[in-house]
């Protein structure tokens, strides 16, 4: 055989990967895939199960960093018969997975309200008015109300820097509830508009970085210290 016959046959025999069978799970590679092809070739089915435990041990030590994630084996043995094409018959420790499972679509999410009317009282506000009016009247739905009023006033004030009336908060709490929950008529005051403010505020310095915050004491003090001059003296 000459040396372009010789290079002809080699060419020839080389594997394409446009040739080559789909990958189930791509991160594990084609060797592992070609070892998992060979167990559901083997015929033992002591033989077939050692073939099998070994590639699960292959299989974790390419994820060193996952051995201790919880239902990290059990991950393992599912992907084991996924790139078997469900062909592969041994003793698993966890239940096996099929087909229909697999290719089970999750339930449609159902997302919150894009636009609410209100967006400074946030659609926690909303949630919490729904189980308000799921309650049936007494003492406890009347303090989870006045929670809820007082949240609503706190909530105005951090997106809104100025005073708002009790009456425009009862006005939008009532129109949220769908005219249900009316404190119009109500003796209870909500909390002062200055000690909202005052713990608005406290949260906001909470949450400041802390190099935004020295900086701010550094100023403040700064301040403080700085000599009162009066440029009418001579």
């Amino acid at each position: 055989m000459t040396h372009n016959e010789k290079a002809h046959e080699i060419v020839h025999e080389l594997e394409y990967n446009a040739e080559r069978p789909h990958l189930m799970i791509p991160e594990y590679g084609r060797h592992l895939q070609k070892l998992i092809n060979q167990a559901t070739l083997i015929e033992d089915s002591e033989e077939r199960n050692k073939a099998a435990r070994y590639i699960i041990k292959v299989m974790g030590s390419l994820n060193p960093h996952l051995r201790d994630v919880l239902d990290f084996q059990h991950k393992l043995w599912d992907q084991l018969f996924i790139m078997s094409d469900f062909k592969l018959v041994v003793d698993s420790p966890y239940p096996i997975p099929t087909r229909d499972v697999i290719n089970l679509k999750p339930e449609r999410l159902e997302y919150p309200q894009k636009n609410p009317k209100y967006r400074f009282y946030g659609n926690n506000i909303k949630y919490m008015i729904d189980v308000a009016n799921s309650w049936e009247d007494g003492e406890l739905k009347s303090a989870l109300v006045k929670v809820i009023a007082n949240h609503m006033k706190k909530s105005y004030l951090s997106w809104n820097k100025d005073t708002v009336d009790d009456k425009a908060i009862f006005n939008h709490l009532y129109e949220l509830s769908g005219g249900r929950i009316d404190l119009h008529q109500s003796t209870e005051e909500l909390l002062n508009t200055s000690d909202l403010m005052r713990t608005n505020k406290k949260v906001s310095n909470k949450n400041m970085p802390p190099i935004q915050k020295n900086l701010l004491i550094k100023k403040n003090k700064n301040i403080k210290s700085k000599p009162f001059k009066n440029n009418n003296q001579k």
